[in-house]
This record gives structure tokens, C-alpha cells and sequence, in this order.
């Protein structure tokens, strides 16, 4: 296959990391360690690897959510953790009226819309995933469907919600486009996603597919930039923009593990999240007032 890769050269890539970003400050017995694990590495006696070394294999959306559905909620997640604080925060702050959760996977968001009493809107391309938060948020109303075309009137709904899924897009601009007609105006969206930062140095995340095989789904580098032109060309206002940093959680049972100093050594301080605040302004500002 021609989108595989595997586990040695994920744990090389991480080492190499290390390396570069503390090679001028960190102790010699830290290096040393790092040379010492390359070398294992690349020319060592062949030690077992993490998950054998086996290949790891792109699946497309629909395929890759079909598969990780059932494991979805059960392992803990870095990035979870380090989101969910900000995007809860800023949840609280708004009136409660009705919301859509955009990709709302196994439903992690549409549960805590609805406990902060929102009517919410739980909106995903996969009947996996779907499936799942309905046995998760039983009150909520689901419907499949996808980010760049929501299943929702213009101006349905008082807050939109999209958490760690616009990333898989190649272009923001249709997802945040949709994300702003469905909002009424005088309506807020909060978006997270995967840094760019992390996807840039770490490329993609992997999770086990098919009990014995690992995959990934792809992950899109999107610049702050680019996010800010499709706020803009949208006709949204950004209020915030937080980037909570790694917060030194790794992947149990991953091959992160097995080098956990280099690997915590290489994420230190680097943004695993972005979390976006914007309003849609009651005066569309691209026609003036009226």
C-alpha cells in the first residue's frame, strides 16, 4: 500500500524532535538517552516494537469513524483534556437556546449542551458514531449529515458548536461558511481543532482499527490565517482565540510510551488545540447597516 508507515519510524520522528528542540539546553544524560534510543532504533538487534511495528493504513472519513466508534470515549485523550476546559468555559458564559453540535461524534459536546439545558442539535456523517450518542444524550435530536452540508434551516439555531473535526476538511472555508448560515444573527460558534502546530510536526493520530491493525483518518494543516480569512469571508466577528498546550498525557499503551521522556520532551509547550469564539453580528457586516 502507498499510505502506510510505520511504528519505528513514528518513534524515530518523535526522537528527532526531541532532539532538535533541546539540543542546546538539555542535560548530557537527557541526550545521551536520545542517541542511545535512536541507535536502538535503527541499528539495534530488532526489539519488539510497540504494536509489532505493524503498517498503518489511511481510512477515509466514513470508514475511519466507522471503526473507532467503539473505542472513541473509552481511552483518555490529551487532547480532550486540554479542550474541553476552554469549551466548556465558554459555553457557560451565553444564553441557552437552541444549538447544533456539528460532527458531534459519539456526542461528547451534545451532552454538555444539553446538561446546560441547551436544545441541541447533534449533527455527523457516520451512523457509528451517531448511533452512540444517542444512547449517550437520549433527549437530544440527532440527524446525519455533513459539515459542508448541515441539514439545518438558515438561521436555526443560537449556537454552533464544531469540536476537533474541521481539521479533516481540506478547506475550512466550507465548514465555517455552513457553521455561519445556520446561526441566527446575533448568534455565537465555538470551534476547536487539532493545532496546527501539532499536526504539522506529529502529522496524524492513530487509534487501533479492526483490533489488531492501526489507521488514522486524515488531519488538514490549517494556519491560523486561513481560519481567520473564513471567519471574515463568512461575516463573522472572532472574539477569542485560546491554544491550551500539551499537558503531558500520553496515548496509554501507544508507542509514545515506550519513549515517554522523548515524547514528552517534544510535545513540552506545544499547542495540541485551537479554540475559536465568534459571533455572527445581528447587521451582516458585508451589507452595511440597514
Amino acid at each position: 500500500m502507498d499510505k502506510e508507515f510505520r511504528v519505528r519510524e513514528l518513534m524515530l520522528g518523535i526522537e528527532g524532535l526531541a532532539l532538535l528542540r533541546h539540543a542546546m539546553d538539555a542535560d548530557e544524560n537527557f541526550l545521551k538517552a536520545r542517541i542511545e534510543e535512536v541507535r536502538a532504533l535503527t541499528t539495534g538487534p530488532g526489539a519488539a516494537l510497540p504494536d509489532g511495528g505493524t503498517a498503518v493504513g489511511e481510512l477515509d472519513a466514513a470508514a475511519g469513524y466507522a471503526s473507532w466508534a467503539a473505542r472513541y470515549d473509552s481511552l483518555p485523550s490529551s487532547y480532550i483534556e486540554v479542550e474541553e476546559p476552554v469549551v466548556h468555559g465558554l459555553l457557560d458564559r451565553g444564553p441557552v437556546g437552541t444549538a447544533l453540535d456539528a460532527a458531534c461524534g459519539t456526542g461528547r459536546q451534545t451532552a454538555a449542551l444539553a446538561a446546560r439545558g441547551y436544545r441541541t442539535i447533534g449533527v455527523d456523517q457516520s451512523p457509528e458514531m451517531l448511533a452512540h450518542a444517542r444512547r449517550k444524550v437520549p433527549d437530544a435530536e440527532f440527524r446525519r449529515g455533513r459539515l459542508e452540508d448541515l441539514p439545518l434551516d438558515d438561521g436555526s439555531v443560537d449556537l454552533a458548536v464544531c469540536s476537533l473535526a474541521m481539521t479533516h476538511l481540506p478547506d475550512v472555508a466550507t465548514g465555517i461558511a455552513e457553521l455561519a448560515r445556520v446561526v441566527r444573527p446575533g448568534g455565537r460558534i465555538i470551534l476547536s481543532d487539532l493545532h496546527p502546530f501539532v499536526i504539522s510536526l506529529q502529522g496524524q493520530c492513530v487509534f487501533v482499527h479492526d483490533t489488531d491493525r492501526l489507521a488514522f483518518v486524515r488531519n488538514h494543516v490549517h494556519l491560523p490565517g486561513r481560519y481567520l480569512d473564513a471567519f471574515h469571508a463568512a461575516g463573522l466577528t472572532v472574539r477569542e482565540c485560546h491554544e491550551p498546550a500539551f499537558n503531558g498525557r500520553l496515548a496509554p499503551g501507544g508507542y509514545e510510551e515506550a519513549i515517554a521522556d522523548a515524547a514528552r520532551a517534544a510535545w513540552d509547550g506545544i499547542p495540541l488545540v485551537i479554540v475559536w469564539a465568534a459571533e455572527k453580528p445581528a447587521v451582516d457586516p458585508r451589507e452595511g447597516a440597514v
